[in-house]
């Protein structure tokens, strides 16, 4: 795993959403490096949806400070986070179960020549970007995604992330639904894309899994982020306090600050 300090690719400031009375992030730091993983951890409500829908776009935040590549940036919807390299493969993968592979990694980005489909160019990138993964599951692009396994469906969203240049991928529970074959066909996956130079967030409650594969771990806690660690420096039962308890040790919340961060939990799944 690379474990080397270098400057982060994506990095947040300060950063603070609400919705209405509800503060849902507080004052978050979260940065992103390349050649990594970063495990985004946090029990439900902690508020990891809410920063990735903030990074993507999604949702605006109300304060805070986004830097990409050293430089503030502004992410004002979706296509601004695409152009910048982030693409977010979610729990639902967003396939459709009716196409085949390559209409998949191109659907909204289909590429023409003279006004008709390119299918060949089409067909030959999309072959190349899982050779470039050393995907060896799919035995045709031309394959419909209805035919596929859970694992190779999660195969194809993630390669349909990096098509497109991607610098930052964000997974959302990637192996939520797979048996212990798949799972580790995708995290061998989630590996290669880091070892790759991408800089990838795994957002996991499966903590052998974030072990498995991560370089460093993000622990939210009730909409606080209260550790940024790396892998190796830390257990399992040190990430399940930090999630459960937002502190473990020296890790976490000041204890005087544990006492009014549970007053301030609202109780919404975030």
């Amino acid at each position: 795993m690379n474990g080397t300090d270098q400057r982060p690719l994506l990095e947040l400031r300060g950063l603070y959403k609400s919705f209405g009375a509800v503060q849902v992030l507080h004052d978050v730091d979260f940065s992103i490096n390349p050649g990594q993983v970063t495990a985004l951890v946090g029990d439900n409500g902690a508020g990891k949806s809410t920063l990735v829908k903030c990074i993507s776009g999604i949702y605006s935040h109300d304060s805070g400070e986004f830097r990409f590549e050293g430089r503030p940036i502004t992410i004002h919807g979706p296509r601004d986070a695409a152009d910048l390299g982030i693409e977010i493969v979610y729990q639902d993968l967003a396939l459709c179960d009716n196409l085949d592979i390559v209409q998949n990694m191109f659907l909204g980005r289909e590429r023409r020549r003279n006004a008709v489909l390119d299918d060949p160019t089409m067909e030959q990138m999309a072959a190349e970007t899982l050779a470039s993964l050393a995907v060896r599951t799919v035995k045709s692009v031309r394959q419909q995604v209805a035919s596929l396994s859970g694992g190779q469906r999660q195969t194809v969203a993630i390669a349909k992330a990096v098509l497109w240049n991607s610098k930052v991928v964000i997974l959302d529970e990637p192996t939520a639904a797979l048996g212990v074959a798949q799972t580790a066909q995708v995290l061998e996956l989630v590996r290669r894309l880091a070892d790759n130079g991408l800089a990838v967030v795994l957002i996991s409650h499966n903590m052998n899994d974030v072990f498995a594969v991560s370089d460093r771990i993000a622990a939210l806690y009730l909409g606080r982020m209260v550790a940024q660690v790396k892998a190796t420096d830390v257990t399992h039962g040190q990430i399940v306090e930090l999630i459960t308890a937002g502190r473990s040790g020296d890790l976490g919340l000041p204890p005087q600050a544990e006492a009014a961060v549970a007053m301030d939990a609202n109780g919404v799944d975030q």
